[in-house]
């Protein structure tokens, strides 16, 4: 079984190794912000989980990207499922997942003529090459910094050729995490968040940002990416 090693307590003269802890002990990332959205998922879905709480410049700009697509799009990390069901009334073929079951319930009860499932970014249990698009919005934002290239890598997996990614994220000048309403979350320069996906295979076709009217200390930034 895998395990961490937590060190003693400093200048200990007994012994210079380390003490071991079972890793069960460590709750992951994805458990900490499962856990944490699930104890407010009603809350959540109240305050934001509308298409009249979203910004009509997102609202058009992923609309007219959706329906640009021409294919299947994925919703990664759908939330309470508003963004899906939009896609949905667009006539847009379109899954929303996420990482936390109490999300997708309220999707499916809310939205019963769009598809939702659980699946982790990690692992979004669709075929290679198979989604025209990928939605990301705000998913990102709680992974640490060294694991957002590996979900790049899967969201890459997913898109056909002529497939198309659109990140929604929090921008600053520098890579920092932030104490988000919810659980810790971390905003990214753009040309940095910029790099680590055209890193991951893809040519970013846009990236911008704006002020972000909920958060004034954190701009809001959009990136538009596709696969060479």
């Amino acid at each position: 079984m895998p395990c961490c090693l937590v060190p003693l307590a400093p200048h200990d003269p007994e012994t210079s190794t380390a003490d071991v802890v079972e890793c069960d002990d460590v709750p992951s990332t994805d458990d900490v912000v499962r856990a944490a959205y699930s104890s407010r998922a009603d809350e959540y879905t109240a305050k934001l989980g509308s298409m009249s709480a979203m910004d009509p410049v997102d609202r058009r700009l992923i609309s007219e990207w959706a329906v640009g697509c021409g294919g299947p799009i994925v919703d990664a990390g759908c939330g309470p499922g508003h963004w899906t069901n939009l896609l949905t009334e667009l006539g847009v073929a379109v899954e929303g997942v996420d990482l936390v079951p109490a999300f997708i319930e309220l999707a499916k009860a809310r939205f019963p003529a769009t598809s939702y499932r659980v699946a982790r970014l990690d692992d979004l249990g669709v075929p290679d090459g198979s989604a025209a698009g990928i939605l990301a919005w705000y998913s990102l934002i709680h992974l640490e910094p060294d694991r957002v290239p590996t979900i790049l890598q899967e969201l890459r997996r997913c898109l056909r050729g002529d497939g198309s990614l659109v990140v929604g994220f929090f921008a600053s000048e520098r890579l920092e995490p932030f104490p988000h309403t919810v659980t810790t979350a971390y905003s990214w320069p753009v040309d940095e968040l910029t790099q680590l996906v055209e890193n991951a295979g893809f040519v970013v076709r846009d990236a911008h940002v704006r002020p972000n009217p909920r958060r004034p200390d954190r701009q809001h930034g959009v990136l538009v990416a596709g696969r060479p």
